[in-house]
This record gives structure tokens, C-alpha cells and sequence, in this order.
């Protein structure tokens, strides 16, 4: 005679690897100070694991199997591949010195790495996990390389300047680069790739620029050291996180104006929303915190503790 029970335990127990993979949304925070990638189950906001992540993680990517997480570790010089099924580093690939922000293609086949000391952009392919090849950027120590929805184009902003360096990504070059303001920093693009928003920390601004005409169409002055970007879903809001005020602005798309502001940790960075859009969730740097914004009224709903001061948010 069969022993279902015993059977049905097997089967859980097999199937623990690919319920952790596909259950979402999860949102992993990379935390620079601590070596680690911490696990936040959005659906309760408690942080449900802590994942080995190299010496220093900054900037990551998900993919889109949810298979693999992408992270870049600035003293090891290269990307992190951390296997979510297994929840452990299985690889990596060379990148170059000081890696920073990581960003995924729409279509999930790229990962795109801004490479500070060697200025350039480094392409891995996805399907092989492998390094594909890189771009040269005229910007001086490029901090975020941030994919178009439609997948034509790399915005990167650089800490150095003043200036996005525009690559066409088809051409594998930089075509064009856009003036703004002093040290860009976070950048996104409205879901339909016709405008991208860029904060400047230093002059503590948001430009809007068409991604056709390259042409700025929106000067917003916004909290002290802007630097964070998120875009909401349904393109109609566009937040902002300002490291030296501890607050996130939050821009209509519409009028280009700041509609609210809401208070969040210390040092707030980069940012992720949950697929719905109704949460926004914000890495406070010098809190070791994620701030959980509702983004329906505008308000903190709490804070979640997490590693040593986390540098960004994705969510999958």
C-alpha cells in the first residue's frame, strides 16, 4: 500500500525550490554594509530571508524567470548571480572596476551594468549568463544605465558632469548626450519609452526629457539631493526620493508638478513599486530600512529593518 501522506511530503518538500521562485511579489534589497541580499515578502512586509551577496551589492536586476537575481559587487568587480530556487551565489560575471547600478531589458534578455572607473557600460546575456560585450560612455563615472521599455535605448547618468550620455542600443554606441543638472542620478522612462525623468542630487532637480527629440520639456525643482526614481505602473506618477531631506516627492506626469511628499528614513536611495503599483518601497540608506509608501493616499504605512545600509529595491 501507497503512503499518500509520505508521497504528498515528498512532493512538498521537491516543490519548496519552485514555490520560493514563483511566488511573488518578492522585493530583495541589496545591503552594502552587510553582504547581503535581504527578502522582503510584500504581501506581509517581513523580511523572510537573507541571501549571501558578495562584499558590497549595489545595484541588481531580476530576472524574468525568476530564476536568477543579478548583483553587482563593487570590490569583487563583477555581477553576482544569485540562483533564487536555491537561494545561494551560483556564479558570476567579470565586469570591471567599481561596478554600480544593474538594470534588466523589458524582454529580460540583457543586464545592463554601469561600470565606473572603466566609464563603459557591460551587456550580459541572460541566456547564457555571459558577459556579451560593452559600450563606452563619455560620462565620467556612470552610476545607473537604465533600458527604455521599448529596449532602444540606454539612459545613463554619471556622477561625475552634468549630462545623460544617450546609447542607441540596436547600434551598440552613445548617440547623444543631454545637459541637466549637477551629479544625475536615478532615471525612469514613462511605460510607453516617450519621456524619461532624471534627477540631478546636487542641484536637486528632476528634468523630463522626450526620448525623440532629446529635448528637456520639464525643469522640476525638487527636495534636497534628489536622487531616486521610480515610475508608477500606469505612467501617471513618477516618484522621486531625496536623500538630504528624508522624503519622497511625488510628480503628476500630467502637470509635471509635485503633488505630495512623504516622509521616509534617512538617506533615502533607489526605489521599487509592486506590480500593482499600490506600494512603493524605498531604501533608506542610514536607517537600514525599506519605507513602504501606499501609494493610493500618499502616506509611510511602516518601515521594515533590514541589512546594513541598503543601496536600492527590486521587486519580483
Amino acid at each position: 500500500m501507497i503512503n499518500t501522506g509520505f508521497f504528498r511530503g515528498l512532493v512538498a518538500l521537491a516543490a519548496m525550490g519552485w514555490v520560493w521562485a514563483m511566488a511573488a511579489p518578492f522585493a530583495y534589497v541589496p545591503n552594502e554594509g552587510s553582504g547581503t541580499v535581504s527578502v522582503i515578502d510584500t504581501q506581509t512586509d517581513q523580511v523572510v530571508a537573507e541571501m549571501a551577496a558578495g562584499k558590497k551589492p549595489r545595484g541588481l536586476a531580476a530576472g524574468a524567470d525568476k530564476h536568477w537575481l543579478y548583483v553587482s559587487d563593487q570590490p569583487n568587480n563583477s555581477l553576482q548571480l544569485i540562483d533564487l530556487q536555491q537561494r545561494k551565489l551560483a556564479g558570476h560575471v567579470d565586469l570591471g572596476d567599481s561596478p554600480e547600478g544593474v538594470y534588466i531589458s523589458a524582454d529580460g534578455r540583457w543586464v545592463a551594468a554601469a561600470v565606473e572607473e572603466n566609464n563603459e557600460i557591460v551587456i550580459t546575456d541572460t541566456r547564457l549568463n555571459q558577459r556579451a560585450f560593452s559600450i563606452k560612455v563619455k560620462g565620467r563615472n556612470p552610476e545607473h544605465a537604465v533600458f527604455s521599455p521599448d529596449g532602444k535605448l540606454i539612459f545613463v547618468s554619471a556622477e561625475e558632469g552634468g549630462a545623460v550620455d544617450i546609447i542607441d542600443f540596436e547600434k551598440r554606441q552613445q548617440v547623444a548626450q543631454v545637459t541637466v543638472g549637477a551629479r544625475p542620478r536615478g532615471i525612469g522612462f514613462l511605460p510607453d519609452s516617450s519621456r524619461a525623468y532624471v534627477a540631478t542630487e546636487n542641484s536637486s532637480e528632476v528634468y523630463v526629457i522626450d526620448t525623440k527629440t532629446l529635448a528637456i520639456t520639464a525643469q522640476i525643482k525638487g527636495g534636497l539631493r534628489s536622487n531616486g526614481v521610480a515610475v508608477h505602473p500606469d505612467g501617471s506618477r513618477v516618484y522621486v526620493s531625496n536623500g538630504g531631506a528624508a522624503t519622497v516627492s511625488v510628480i503628476d506626469t500630467v502637470s509635471n508638478q509635485i503633488v505630495a511628499t512623504v516622509p521616509v528614513g534617512q538617506r533615502p536611495w533607489n526605489m521599487a513599486l509592486t506590480p500593482d503599483g499600490k506600494k512603493l518601497y524605498v531604501a533608506n540608506g542610514r536607517s537600514g530600512t525599506v519605507s513602504v509608501i501606499d501609494t493610493v493616499h500618499n502616506v509611510l504605512m511602516h518601515d521594515v529593518v533590514v541589512g546594513k545600509l541598503p543601496w536600492g529595491v527590486v521587486i519580483k
